[in-house]
Parts: C-alpha cells; structure tokens; sequence
C-alpha cells in the first residue's frame, strides 16, 4: 500500500506544471495546489532518507514550501520556479560527484554489476557530465518559459517537452550502452575510448 501512495505522490508531483496550468486558467488554483501540496506532503512523509530518497525528500519539501507561498501570497510565479530549482538541485548533485572517487552514475551502475571494468568507469564519468549539461540546458528552458510569461507555453515546456527531452537522453544512452557492451562482447576491445 506504502509503494502505490508513494506511486500516486510520485505522479501527482510529476503532474505539477499541468495541475498548475489547470488551476490557473480555470480559476481554480486552490483545488490546484491542495493536490499539489498533498502530492509532496506524501512524498516527504513516506521517502525514507536513505540512499538517493533524500533528493526526493528535498524536492518534495521545496515543491511543498513553493505550495504553501503560492497559496499565502496568491501568487502563482513562486510556483513556476520549482522546474529551475529541481534542475539546479540535479546539477549540483550530478556535478558534485565529478570531484568524488566515483560519480553518481557510476555509483548507479555497481547496484548492478558491482566489478565494472575501468572502461565502463570512464564512461560513466562521461554520462555524468552529459546529465550535468542536460540539467543546465533544461533549468535555462524552464528559466525562459518563466521569463516569456506566458502560462501554457510554460506548461507545455515543464509539463510534457523536458519530460520528453529527459525520456530521450535515457534512452538513448541506454541504447548506447547495449551497443556498447555488444561490441566488448564480440572482443570490439576498450570501445569507451574508442567513442
């Protein structure tokens, strides 16, 4: 039951830049917001803090803060800088482990195979700082739909393009890496090097 709240909380947070599109052009940002807030409420309450859930925890607490002004100065632009505030939270984290003996990505990649060779090293390395460049493009794109002011093309940007764009980036370095280790496997050699 824990992990289909924590589901629904996960997806109400996820939902947030089309809730908030919702409250403000139907003149119903209460209701809006109650979701919302409820939303990162569960989320805080229910994350454990252990592992990589204390990022979870901070956002959902920032996202519940942005909630809680919004509501108490009736002003919806707090709220439409939680994208540029998550994306900085992810830069800082992902660019941080740059400068410690493994990456967060790589720290990822030994969950499930904990002897990775010293070429898949190098390559999560390089992965980390392509998610480091991503989180910059994407805050400044959030940035910008705040800056350009206008509500639908700042929900259409938040709420479905970055999701796209993240989908994409995952997936394409998915399918990289499978490329990858076909050719390690087929005795294609140090291929991290190589690309």
């Amino acid at each position: 039951m824990r992990r289909l709240v924590l589901l629904l909380a996960g997806l109400l947070c996820g939902a947030y830049p089309l809730l908030l599109w919702w409250g403000v052009t139907h003149d119903q940002l209460l209701p809006a917001l109650s979701v919302l807030g409820l939303g990162c409420a569960l989320r805080l309450l229910l994350t454990s803090g252990s592992g990589g859930a204390g990022g979870s925890r901070l956002q959902a607490g920032i996202g519940l803060l942005l909630c809680l002004l919004v509501g108490w100065h009736q002003q919806t632009r707090w709220l439409l800088w939680y994208p540029v505030i998550v994306n900085a939270f992810g830069f800082v984290l992902f660019c941080s482990s740059l400068w410690q003996p493994m990456t967060l990505v790589e720290r990822i990649a030994r969950w499930r195979e904990p002897q990775l060779p010293a070429a898949a090293v190098a390559y999560t390395r390089r992965v980390t700082q392509v998610w480091c460049l991503f989180f910059v493009a994407n805050g400044a794109g959030a940035g910008w739909t705040i800056w350009h002011g206008d509500m639908a093309i700042w929900s259409l940007y938040n709420g479905v393009i970055s999701y796209l764009l993240m989908a994409s980036l995952m997936t394409a370095e998915y399918l990289l890496r499978r490329r990858m280790r076909a050719r390690i496997a087929l005795g294609g050699g140090d291929v991290v090097e190589a690309n």
